[in-house]
């Protein structure tokens, strides 16, 4: 049961108070089922992507038991070819709506799992879960194209869908990473996904071509940056240059151009990308600015139509709203929960130097463990860390597949990793970061009709946007 003791990490001036935290915390849980789904709404559906973003909240938020039974129900119901479907009817694993298999939806479960991974310590969790990750990965890398690009998804036939997505391919960007920490952890290397994220990250810094057109909505705005393929002087820049587009003062982000409509969900994902990059006091004005959408109860509506028939729009609670607003209050809080070794509250510098000590006085796996273990990432390539990518995409290397990696609440650079032009705990948030999913159909025009999800034809569609 959340208290305002137990969300006391989660306050934030303007935004939060340990209260509100606690009943928005009551509220996702209430809406959880037995068996661990987290449809957007009871009644509504579950997709995989919003199902761990709002675990990846009862995480941040303290309450581990209910995030790891989240992932226990995608480890249950995973597809024999590493997917899940695009929707279940209130997470009931036995109606799927949408048969399709978006390749953005699969890659997230890395996400989510090393995030509670960081936060919980747990070894037995992560074996549990590491075959789950690596078939969703070799899943999504399946459809990586010539030029680095994932496609977009397969059809309930099998029929890839080769078109590309940047807000999906971006997603994607950010989980292979926290995959490639997860098998760091594990000792058990991949370097073909190594390879994999590399030539991706080059197609998204330098052939937007590549993807289509969708710059109207606002996630293909703020996503490179949030899934951490465009950093430093670049990531400033593209976020000046979209400002005035698609911020609203006082009221949040629109999620798609030119209509008038406010979203919670890009709202609160845009002051994660701000957190990225050091911008932390535009982060904060941007989640003061979304609280008007707070509900009685403690969720939040989807959106904000703001000229014209103004009115919440469409009217949902969305558990993924609430969730995105705690992991944004997390990352953003001047304190933070003390790490697991520790029972005294402490300060983001302080949680961040406990945490990487922690994770640097553990021993390896094979030592803990007794010697290294064999797994399903064995079937992965082997040997060509070091092979340059077609078209000039750059490698990871082998030696630093997550180069900057959360500890708990923080990010932690390793030893001698350079700054890159912004505060060295705010470089990228692999791990603690939500990055929101893409709904959009490829095909569909302007209006951005959603398919299969519920499309939102008064605003231009939730096509792209959550």
């Amino acid at each position: 049961m959340s208290t305002p003791e137990r969300t006391e990490h989660l306050v934030l001036p303007g935004v939060l108070t340990a209260g509100q935290a606690a009943e928005t915390v009551a509220a996702l849980r209430a809406v959880q089922r037995e068996d661990g789904a987290l449809p957007w709404f009871r009644g509504h559906h579950l997709d995989p992507w919003d199902h761990t973003e709002a675990a990846m909240a009862l995480d941040a938020s303290g309450e581990h038991e209910a995030a790891e039974r989240a992932y226990a129900w995608l480890a249950r119901h995973q597809n024999e070819d590493g997917s899940w479907y695009a929707a279940y009817h209130d997470g009931d694993p036995e109606q799927p709506t949408d048969r399709s298999r978006e390749t953005n939806f699969c890659a997230y479960v890395a996400v989510g799992v090393w995030h509670h991974y960081l936060a919980t310590g747990d070894d037995a969790f992560l074996d549990r879960m590491w075959p789950t990750v690596h078939a969703a990965v070799e899943f999504v890398l399946r459809l990586q194209q010539p030029g680095g690009q994932i496609g977009w998804k397969r059809e309930p036939d099998g029929t890839a869908v080769t078109d590309a997505l940047l807000t999906g391919s971006s997603s994607i960007h950010h989980a292979l990473r926290c995959a490639l920490a997860l098998a760091e952890e594990r000792e058990e290397p991949q370097p073909d996904w190594e390879l994999a994220t590399g030539a991706l990250a080059h197609a998204i810094r330098e052939h937007p071509e590549r993807f289509l057109d969708k710059g109207h909505y606002s996630m293909d705005w703020y996503y490179p940056v949030l899934g951490g393929a465009v950093t430093g002087p670049a990531a400033l820049k593209r976020i000046d240059d979209g400002w005035d587009r698609f911020v609203v003062p006082g009221l949040g982000v629109r999620c798609v151009l030119p209509n008038p409509w406010v979203t919670g969900g890009e709202s609160c994902e845009l002051a994660l990308a701000l957190w990225v990059m050091g911008e932390s006091d535009r982060a904060l004005e941007i989640l003061q600015s979304v609280q008007h959408l707070r509900a009685a109860g403690g969720l939040y509506w989807t959106g904000y139509v703001f000229e014209g028939n103004r009115a919440f729009w469409p009217e949902e609670l969305t558990t993924w709203t609430a969730g995105s607003l705690l992991l944004a209050v997390a990352a953003l809080g001047g304190t933070r929960r003390p790490p697991r070794s520790s029972g005294a509250s402490a300060s983001r510098a302080d949680w961040s130097r406990t945490a990487a000590a922690e994770r640097a006085d553990r021993p390896p796996r094979a030592h803990r463990e007794g010697g290294r273990r064999s797994g399903t990432a064995d079937a992965a390539g082997h040997g060509v860390a070091d092979e340059e990518v077609d078209d000039g995409g750059e490698a990871v290397t082998g030696d630093d597949p997550c180069p900057l990696l959360v500890e708990g609440e923080q990010v932690v650079r390793p030893a001698g990793q350079p700054a890159g032009g912004v505060p060295d705990e705010l470089d990228q948030a692999v791990g603690l970061v939500g990055v929101e999913q893409v709904h959009e159909n490829p095909q569909a025009d302007d209006e951005g009709h959603d398919v299969g999800h519920d499309g939102y034809d008064a605003c231009g569609g939730r096509a792209s946007c959550t």
